[in-house]
């Protein structure tokens, strides 16, 4: 299983990683995180068992979807296929959240 994290554990390290989105093209219209690569789920699967994205070996993957489901099952791929990559704990939907939070405690400072 791949390692998790929190949204709000990955806020103060965002930068360390580079974000995929494997949700399905229609899914994006709900949003995504600055500066992610989107590419869905089925077609990351093929290209990392293809060994299609090893210029990312180099690089720490944070992948997510919608709930979390798929997100996981893309970084347990990345990760058997040598890949440091980790998911977002509830997926966009916690980071969305998250976002939410943390622009609603600055406006009541």
């Amino acid at each position: 299983m791949a390692n998790k994290v929190t949204s709000k554990e990955l806020r103060d390290r965002k930068y360390q990683y580079m974000f995929v989105d494997v949700r399905e093209a229609d899914e994006l219209e709900k949003g995504k995180i600055d500066g992610a690569v989107h590419m869905p789920l089925g077609q990351l699967l093929r290209k990392a068992r293809h060994d299609d994205l090893k210029d990312l070996k180099r690089k720490q993957i944070c992948t997510y979807c919608s709930g979390g489901y798929r997100g996981n099952m893309a970084a347990d791929e990345l990760n058997n296929q040598g890949f440091d990559a980790i998911t977002i704990e509830g997926g966009y939907s916690a980071w969305k959240d998250g976002e939410k939070t943390k622009r609603d405690n600055n406006s009541i400072e």
